[in-house]
């Protein structure tokens, strides 16, 4: 997984762990709604200012933020799907 969508991914934890909307996470961190949410989804590519400032409005140490955690490693595992068996 590309490093900003562990990013995206640990900061929507972090959020959620602390009971935030995007919207009160916004607010402490002087971004928009909206780019919290890009964030999240991995859309956004976050200067080190902004890492700083997010991990700051999250408590955290920046470095929380990209290192990949258990469970996103967990969110990531990607299955294959079932090779399809035809009956003929």
């Amino acid at each position: 997984m590309k490093l900003r969508g562990v990013f995206g991914l640990n900061v929507q934890r972090l959020r959620r762990e602390r009971k935030l909307s995007q919207e009160q996470l916004s607010f402490v961190s002087g971004r928009t709604r909206a780019y919290i949410s890009s964030v999240e989804a991995g859309r956004r590519n976050a200067t080190l200012d902004t890492v700083e400032i997010l991990a700051k409005a999250l408590n955290v140490e920046p470095q929380e933020l990209v290192s990949a955690s258990p469970a996103n490693k967990r969110a990531i595992r990607v299955t294959k799907p079932a090779a399809s068996k035809s009956s003929d």
